[in-house]
């Protein structure tokens, strides 16, 4: 694994400690060469006696499946470098667009081309993702806002043209390093909206939802930082086709989802709550059709680093490996 010290790259581990058939191999980290692992993620006891090692010990070691938990921009580098037999899940931002004047406008430089997208909930996705040496795993927000779309999409009961998502993520999704912005003492008692309408996975979202409607959608995003370490719900919504109503909405996400071992679409009248989800794989989704503005509404809850990032890449992961999709994961949460 390459980013093995931050935050997405801990929970990774945490789930790899836990997995039946997957051993863990070289932990790289460059800013933290030489350091015990334990060190950084002291909640991994298991690992102690193990320290970080640099990326290319990556290219050197003999491995199935390796994981890059890097800062946006750093993956294609360490991807170049590894053989193409072994299998790679990203968990950045490198691969994932297909456009790649989008990706230079979300995140600048050069784009380091497309990989098969991680998202295997979506409609063709999970075979495609299987039969894979390359994916890129999504971001936390469009995982959350996609999954609770894509279903009103496909049924066509919401309109491409005038979608809307608002969702709020805990700190941990900027990672782990050190801004004042993220201090407790700024963050703590706050909400703020932040890159409204500029937000680098807006494009991602558009991405996947336009796969799914069969024509190019239209998206409105704003992104919350909440007073949370870990955690994102979304409130997702667009203008109703005529004919839709509740009971439409909710049978476009059961059928949608029935089956689907990390998808859990709540009974009638529960909504999401973002700790419910904490810990876990899970996606927790909930919908209604709101008469007085003519919107069908979805809101969805995830782990920013579960299901939004480590938890999402190791289902990848299983998935190439030809191992039991749910290996090494849960859709449990812890509580409080």
């Amino acid at each position: 694994m390459a980013g093995a010290s931050g935050y997405g790259g801990g929970e990774l581990l945490r789930l790899l400690l836990a997995h039946p058939e997957i051993e863990i191999g070289a932990l790289a980290a460059n800013t933290s060469v030489g350091l015990p692992v334990t060190d950084v993620h002291p909640n991994l006891p298991d690992l102690e006696g193990r320290v970080f090692t640099d990326a290319e010990t990556l290219a050197a070691a003999e491995a199935d499946v390796v994981f890059l938990a890097l800062p946006h921009g750093q993956s294609a580098a360490v991807a170049a470098t590894l053989p193409s037999t072994v299998r790679v899940v990203d968990l950045g931002a490198d691969h994932r667009l297909a456009d790649s004047e989008a990706w230079r406008r979300a995140y600048g430089g050069e784009h380091a081309g497309t990989w098969t997208y991680g998202m295997p909930e979506l409609p063709g996705a999970r075979a495609r993702i299987a039969a894979s040496r390359r994916v890129a795993a999504p971001g936390c927000y469009p995982t959350a806002s996609s999954l609770a779309l894509a279903p009103l999409l496909a049924a066509g009961l919401v309109e491409p043209q005038d979608l809307s998502v608002v969702a709020a993520s805990g700190t941990s999704g900027a990672g782990r390093s050190a801004k004042v912005n993220l201090l407790g003492s700024e963050v703590m008692g706050d909400l703020t909206a932040y890159k409204v309408g500029t937000h680098q996975h807006r494009p991602e979202i558009v991405q996947a939802l336009s796969g799914v409607a069969g024509t190019a959608v239209s998206l409105s995003f704003t992104p919350v930082l909440a007073p949370l370490p870990r955690g994102i719900l979304a409130t997702c919504s667009g203008r109703a086709t005529p004919g839709t109503d509740a009971d439409a909405v909710y049978e476009a996400l059961r059928s949608a989802y029935a089956g689907e071992p990390f998808v859990r679409v709540l009974p009638p009248g529960r909504w999401p709550h973002a700790a419910a989800t904490l810990g876990g794989n899970a996606v927790h989704i909930q919908g209604t059709f709101d008469a007085e503005s003519g919107r069908a509404i979805v809101v969805s809850a995830i782990d920013n680093l579960g299901k939004g990032a480590a938890g999402q890449a190791l289902q990848c992961a299983n998935l190439m490996l030809g191992l039991p999709e749910t290996a090494g994961l849960t859709a449990q949460g812890i509580a409080p």
